[in-house]
């Protein structure tokens, strides 16, 4: 038998007795992780890819796990890394469940082998460098399942962190909390024109007070939106200039003539609804 279909052969001979194994190893690995994987479900994913396994190292080989014939494995491992990530597993813990098998399988050889010393190191060196290569891809899909999952939350903040809120007939306002940076500048304007659009304002106050510090950066970041604004037909006024973001910005030079600012973003909404104009009166 070439050495490439042994590790096939064991595995459909040995199964039952490799997944009581494999199971016991996970469940004394993964430890305090249990709470968020039941014992069923543990056992349900084991057996499926265990089964898997069994059936694609019989007939490929198992030196090339990046081949077609390994695509189905790939696969399973991938959406099994997923949902560890959702479920708050770690790398390591979800590394385990392809290393955790070695054991098992390594037992297995030894039993199948015999006295045989260099047929049972040449399948265990075979079953090894084939877990190796399994659990590196495990590893990897769960760092790009997280790091997927970590760009779509901060989207989501970035989308959240800028609401467009309507605050008469024809004014919006863009009240703006924390760094001021491109990406952030470009869901901004994005927000902002698309708010215009459906709603046939005129006059935008973008509200810096919650912005930290503003450097030349932060500045051109608010004369783009301001342009961008006009470009639409719409008025824009920066409210929340506060002393000190004043005096930066004199002393970095930046040029904000014809930009309307006030102080607070009731100066702001005032000045609005005059240009609006809506008078108000005190009875």
């Amino acid at each position: 038998m070439p050495p490439q279909n042994t590790l096939g052969a064991v595995l459909r001979k040995r199964r039952d007795t490799i997944m009581t194994q494999w199971t016991q190893e996970q469940q004394r690995e993964i430890g305090a992780a249990r709470a968020r994987l039941s014992s069923q479900e543990l056992e349900r994913q084991s057996a499926q890819f265990l089964d898997l396994l069994v059936q694609v190292s019989q007939r490929a080989g198992n030196e090339e796990t990046s081949s077609d014939e390994w695509k189905e494995i790939r696969e399973f491992l991938d959406a099994l890394s997923r949902e560890r990530v959702l479920a708050g597993f770690a790398s390591d813990e979800t590394a385990m469940f392809i290393f955790s098998l070695k054991r098992p399988i390594f037992d297995a050889l030894r039993s199948e082998c015999g006295s045989d010393t260099e047929k049972l190191a040449a399948d265990v060196w075979t079953a090894t460098l084939l877990l190796d290569k399994l659990g590196l891809h495990t590893v990897k899909s769960f760092q790009r399942s997280r790091e997927e999952i970590i760009n779509r939350q901060q989207q989501e903040m970035l989308e959240l962190s800028t609401p467009v809120v309507k605050l008469w007939e024809g004014i919006l306002a863009l009240p703006m909390i924390g760094t001021l940076d491109s990406a952030r500048t470009q869901i901004v304007m994005e927000s902002l024109l698309q708010k215009i659009v459906e709603t046939g304002s005129q006059i935008a106050i973008v509200d810096i007070t919650g912005v930290p510090t503003v450097d030349t950066l932060v500045a051109q970041h608010l004369l783009k939106t301001v342009t961008a604004l006009r470009l639409m037909g719409a008025e824009c006024i920066i409210s929340g200039v506060r002393p000190q973001i004043a005096q930066t910005i004199v002393h970095l030079g930046v040029d904000l003539q014809g930009v309307t600012t006030k102080a607070n973003l009731a100066d702001a909404l005032a000045l609005a609804l005059r240009r609006s104009g809506v008078e108000f009166r005190k009875l």
